[in-house]
């Protein structure tokens, strides 16, 4: 299991970012990542191509309905030649209600959508590297203009495409267009086993889908600290956040599989009302037996080796989730003891 730390500072700025990924190769970590949150993950992994030689750089996630499939490609194509082969683009849908009330942006049909719009960034792709006219036709989107003035160099392969899914649809198309995914942070050891590797495997069966083991990168709940205070404070973090991702319809399954629909349905309820305390409160809802359901917990020694029993044998990286691993020398902590574990 490769080991990835995350670009992410407390105060999140994009000033932090080279030297935290100067010190995560010299730490002889992986990977350095960063997901779509505050910020556009394709600047901080800029800057970290540029004081870096050897770590992979991974979007875990960037959101592909937020852009067109041409302006990412562009991005993608300029960073990987940029880094020398080193990135990994980790897509991810978002919900409806973001992308057309955040970003602005059309929604529909987010599988086939996704489908269609990996396929698109890879002929635009492969029009650059071949010369070849661009001409794709999707039922969603379009690209049949290409001019050699809008032609950049492509000096290295393009990039892999990751599939950041959960429900069984995404993870079928995470198979069959993808060169692997990304497991949600909402997930379950059962759910995984049950439910997302089974749907992996039916789409990577399918004709035309990519070769090859597919690539599966965890980025699963910690609940950690040196102290009862940061303990503490983890598990209060971590709770909240698995409430916010429970209260979307899109995730009901999850907790469905584990007889907790009810919850699902309470946790929507809730999220919907002005209650300026309604986070907090959600978060009380996530009792400790549901909480181990989505979270390892202990020392960073601890959380280290629970995550290598609960999910070694299915990822193949992971990439360090700092929600319940609040600053980042505990995040240095639990990486290194992925490491020393045998990760």
């Amino acid at each position: 299991m490769k080991v990835d730390l995350p670009l992410s500072s407390p105060t999140g700025a994009l000033a932090d970012v080279a030297g935290m990924a100067r010190e995560a190769e010299k730490s002889g970590f992986d990977g350095v990542s960063y997901s779509e949150v505050v910020s556009d993950p394709m600047l901080h992994l800029t800057i970290a191509a540029g004081v870096t030689q050897r770590v992979d750089l991974l979007t875990n996630i960037v959101v592909a309905f937020a852009r067109s499939p041409m302006t990412l490609a562009v991005q993608g194509r300029a960073l990987q030649d940029y880094s020398g082969g080193r990135l990994t683009l980790g897509l991810g849908s978002q919900i409806k209600p973001h992308i057309e009330r955040r970003f602005s942006m059309p929604w529909s049909a987010p599988a086939p959508r996704m489908a269609e719009f990996v396929s698109a960034m890879r002929a635009i792709w492969e029009s650059w590297a071949t010369g070849e006219k661009l001409n794709f036709q999707g039922d969603f989107y379009s690209h049949t203009l290409m001019t050699p003035m809008f032609t950049p160099p492509s000096d290295c392969p393009a990039p892999k495409v990751l599939l950041a899914a959960v429900g069984e649809k995404m993870t079928e198309t995470a198979g069959r267009v993808a060169d692997g995914m990304l497991l949600h942070p909402f997930t379950t050891d059962r759910y995984v086993r049950e439910v997302t590797l089974p749907a992996l495997a039916r789409g990577r069966s399918a004709s035309g889908a990519p070769e090859g083991t597919p690539e599966i990168v965890g980025s699963g709940f910690v609940v950690t600290g040196n102290t009862e205070e940061e303990f503490a404070d983890s598990k209060a973090a971590v709770r909240r956040q698995i409430a916010f991702y429970g209260s979307t319809p899109a995730y009901r399954p999850v907790l469905a599989l584990h007889g907790l629909g009810d919850l699902a349905d309470e946790l929507n309820r809730m999220s919907k009302t002005g209650d300026g305390d309604k986070w907090v409160a959600m978060g009380d809802l996530i009792d400790d037996d549901t909480l181990a359901l989505f979270a390892v917990a202990g020392s960073p020694a601890e959380a280290a080796k629970n995550l290598l029993a609960r999910s070694g044998d299915v990822v193949t990286r992971y990439a360090i989730n700092n929600i319940g691993v609040r600053t980042p020398e505990l995040r240095l902590e639990v990486a290194n003891a992925l490491q020393d574990a045998g990760a």
